[in-house]
């Protein structure tokens, strides 16, 4: 008896789950069934992010960044905490003008204060490897919606 009074409460729970709710059109019989499409839903561009960038040193070169690529200190790749990776950003040096595109193929920088870390030779587009580090803005450009796309811009940062 009491195997019934349970199976007659789940048959109410899923009953009253797939029921249209017009707050929750996900759960609308209306909805269109699933196309078995595998691209993520598109989101708004991250915000443009300010404050201080500073560059990799000589001894992360060659070595295994977030996105499973090694760090080629001759492309222009970046570190974020925030921006996914394989996003595309225009990193614009506040103090001069002078800005570059990076794509974010790793994680930090883990120094406080600090929103990116480019590679040398990011940082020489900005004209910022004297100082070594700088007040900049990053603009999101493109942030990749499927796992191609990320894999992709990873693979071929700007030159």
């Amino acid at each position: 008896m009491m195997m019934v009074r349970k199976s007659s409460l789940l048959v109410l729970m899923i009953a009253a789950a797939s029921m249209a709710c017009p707050a929750c059109p996900a759960l609308s019989h209306d909805s269109p069934p699933n196309s078995g499409s595998t691209a993520a839903p598109a989101k708004s561009p991250p915000p443009r992010l300010q404050g201080k960038a500073s560059y990799y040193g000589k001894h992360f070169a060659h070595k295994k960044t977030a996105s499973g690529e090694p760090l080629d200190p001759n492309k222009k790749t970046a570190a974020s905490k925030t921006l996914p990776i394989g996003t595309k950003a225009k990193v614009i040096n506040k103090e001069n003008g002078k800005s570059t595109e990076v794509v974010v193929t790793d994680r930090g920088p883990y120094v406080k204060d600090r929103i990116i870390d480019v590679t040398p030779k990011a940082a020489e587009e900005l004209d910022m490897k004297k100082e070594g580090v700088t007040p900049v803005e990053v603009k999101p450009i493109e942030v990749p919606k499927t796992e191609e796309q990320k894999k992709e811009a990873v693979k071929n940062p700007p030159q």
